[in-house]
């Protein structure tokens, strides 16, 4: 029988919108496409926000798919990896800044084993050269960001190292520290070095939800017809200070919830997505509770990282007497731009992280919980009320995978999860009556947690 009048097979592209609604499936023979905002690109992206004007190539030939990124400014993921080339199968999701692709192959036949890996090896070969490459760009740009920081912040080298490890992680920071630390100065230098778009927010009693989120106010269209319409609130930012938080009622606090957590905000029924990158950075005062409202536990867990502010040391405390009472102070500069922020994010994703640095976060994080064995053998579990959860294992791996980027490092080693073990946790635990009796602090649990661990 003939096969004249057989249907050619295609490959089917399913495009779907950033709220997860498919938008079109488009059905592409054997042959090399351009996907950007363009109007000369193949596939365009008409108004897509992140998109280059040439983004990627994607190339079918005889049922195999492959994807090459075009030099774009917030890279190419591949099942949330970014690569810079890499072969496609079926049902693989391809991120193009907010716009989402699926693939489907035709059924095709099977190519020897010899050939399929010749492909294979020129992409991991390839893809390692970049990778080593985007690593090395990562290191310095922080040490540069490092340096223009401590232009207006003397030490606090740790609470800067935070604060960088949680933006490229896409998490958040909460802040503790006595007054006249720089915690307010902090966020706005670093807000003034990332070249990122800063609301601050002072949390008082009579603060309500509507004046973080926004609300809906009665205005008369183009056509004179009056109708409510949004009006953005100062969580419409880049990096949000949220200065003395734990001042304002919970039902105010939780009004940070959806936006930390889902990088948007319901009003009435509609969703309005934030800019990115988004952070949030809160500020609390440890020292004076009188008329203060203690973060609920679920706020709490919404923070990557909760960082305290020490005292300078004498030479430090010298050198910023020297600094702030001068007739010039210091003036910082932007190092970087927000889309290079976003690649970032993106590379810092793609780090590996072997099997052993998984099991040993997984078992830092469960010994953290009072009925768990691994609490009884760390001799933890009388002086613990409640323990970590999952979430704070996911704030810990992507904690490590920014210090190995920040060091330049293409995997997680032991010493990046030991690194920010306590400040994943400290804000994650809580110590019982009898370890308060006995002087035992959240921080203290944790070291003895990671001392028995490691053995």
């Amino acid at each position: 029988m003939s096969n004249e009048n057989e249907s050619v097979p295609v490959t089917q592209l399913k495009v779907y919108s950033k709220e997860g609604t498919l938008i079109s499936t488009l059905e592409l023979k054997d042959a090399s496409y351009v996907i950007g905002r363009g109007e000369d690109c193949d596939i365009q992206c008409e108004g897509a926000a992140n998109v280059s004007r040439h983004h990627a190539e994607l190339t079918i030939r005889d049922g195999e798919a492959f994807i090459k990124d075009l030099n774009s400014t917030v890279g190419v993921m591949v099942n949330s990896k970014v690569v810079q080339a890499s072969p496609l199968v079926t049902g693989d999701v391809i991120q193009l800044g907010m716009m989402k692709f699926i693939i489907e192959l035709p059924p095709k036949q099977k190519k020897t084993d010899g050939a399929k890996s010749i492909v294979l090896n020129a992409v991991t070969e390839d893809a390692a050269a970049h990778m080593e490459q985007d690593l090395a760009l990562i290191s310095g740009r922080c040490a540069e960001i490092r340096a223009e920081v401590g232009k207006v912040i003397v030490g606090q080298s740790e609470t800067v190292e935070g604060i960088l490890a949680a933006l490229l992680c896409q998490g958040h920071c909460l802040l503790i520290g006595v007054p006249g630390l720089a915690k307010t100065v902090m966020v706005c230098t670093f807000a003034k070095v990332l070249g990122l778009d800063t609301q601050r927010i002072q949390f008082t009693p009579d603060l309500m939800p509507s004046d973080i989120i926004g609300s809906e106010i009665l205005k008369k269209n183009s056509d004179g017809i009056p109708e409510l319409q949004f009006n953005q609130g100062p969580i419409f930012t880049q990096l949000l200070l949220a200065d003395e938080i734990n001042r304002t009622p919970p039902k105010t606090q939780a009004a940070l919830l959806e936006a930390m957590q889902e990088r948007q905000v319901t009003v009435a029924m509609k969703s309005f997505q934030l800019p990115l990158p988004f952070c949030v950075i809160a500020t609390q005062n440890p020292i004076e509770q009188e008329g203060t409202y203690p973060l609920p536990e679920a706020q709490q867990d919404r923070f990557m990282l909760c960082l305290y502010l020490d005292y300078p040391s004498q030479k430090e405390e010298l050198e910023i007497m020297v600094r702030t009472t001068a007739r010039q102070t210091a003036e910082c500069r932007q190092v970087i731009e927000q889309n290079e922020i976003i690649r970032f994010q993106q590379i810092v994703q793609g780090i590996g992280v072997p099997e052993e640095q998984i099991s040993f976060a997984v078992s830092l994080i469960r010994a953290t919980r009072p009925d768990s064995p691994e609490a009884k053998a760390a001799g933890v579990s009388e002086f613990i009320d409640w323990g970590a959860g999952p979430r704070a294992g996911q704030a810990l791996i992507k904690g490590a995978k920014a210090i190995a980027a920040m060091d330049g490092r293409p995997a997680v080693a032991p010493e990046d999860i030991l690194h920010l073990v306590i400040p994943v946790l400290r804000h994650r635990i809580a110590c019982n009556y009898k370890a308060r009796a006995e002087g035992i602090t959240e921080t203290e649990i944790i070291r003895r947690i990671v001392g028995k661990v490691r053995r």
